[in-house]
């Protein structure tokens, strides 16, 4: 065999075994990495977020003004809430107080624990009427007294008192058998005097009632009485003036 044959010969197996070499790199991928020609696989990429500073708003600081000012306000309201329920308790309670220290005295009942409750509710405010109706509780007058009482005292209030002399007392009992008066005038006959204050000492008016008996003749032989009625008369004023200002919403005392 000459060299031409031989050359072809060898030409023929070096391309064939570079296409077989080629076929199983292709094949086979751990080869192909076994050898370094294999590419290399890229990791991957995990996409990244562009963050951009975005300029400050101009209309911000309005904006958190805006909100300040909506939760001032909702403070505000919450604030007088809590004060109106707080003033509607502390009514309550004082008229509760004011209507049981009535309710004792009208029973001629000692106040008992109402006495600094008076004091604690009404004393910054109403010192004076507290101190008439702790005073007046000490010794207390009731109503259906009063009124028995001034039955009995009839015949003393209707007749003169015993230092007049006898041409005064000619002259009151000549005045009262014959009166010129107008229709639309009370009677000033002591008769008809004493009469209007029963009614009105019956009626619970004991102030109309002390104010007609001090007219009557016989007043100065009624002075016990008298005292009494004006300790009731004060008393249940100064209960009318708690009351009055439970009711208003005065008994707290202003703040200095």
């Amino acid at each position: 065999m000459g060299w031409g044959a031989r050359f072809l010969i060898a030409l023929a197996l070096l391309l064939a075994g570079a296409a077989g070499a080629a076929w199983t790199l292709a094949r086979y991928d751990q080869a192909a990495r076994f050898l370094g020609v294999a590419p290399r696989a890229d990791a991957p990429r995990t996409p990244q977020l562009a963050v951009t500073a975005s300029p400050p708003s101009a209309t911000a600081p309005f904006t958190d003004k805006a909100r300040i000012d909506e939760l001032e306000a909702r403070l505000a309201r919450v604030e007088r809430s809590t004060q109106r329920v707080e003033g509607s308790a502390g009514r309550t309670d004082a008229l509760l107080v004011a209507f049981a220290a009535r309710r004792a005295l009208d029973r001629g009942v000692a106040l008992g624990f109402l006495e600094p409750l008076l004091l604690d509710r009404f004393g910054d405010t109403h010192r004076q009427a507290v101190a008439t109706i702790i005073t007046g509780a000490h010794s207390p007058v009731e109503l259906n007294d009063l009124i028995s009482e001034y039955r009995d005292l009839g015949p003393v209030l209707r007749s003169s008192a015993p230092e007049e002399g006898v041409w005064t007392q000619f002259k009151r009992e000549l005045g009262s058998l014959i009166q010129v008066r107008r229709a639309d005038r009370p009677s000033t006959q002591p008769d008809a005097r004493y009469m209007r204050a029963l009614a009105e000492v019956e009626d619970g008016e004991v102030d109309a009632a002390l104010a007609e008996t001090m007219r009557l003749p016989g007043a100065p032989h009624a002075q016990a009485w008298i005292q009494k009625a004006r300790q009731y008369v004060a008393v249940h004023r100064a209960l009318d003036e708690i009351e009055t200002a439970a009711l208003l919403g005065r008994n707290e005392p202003t703040p200095s």
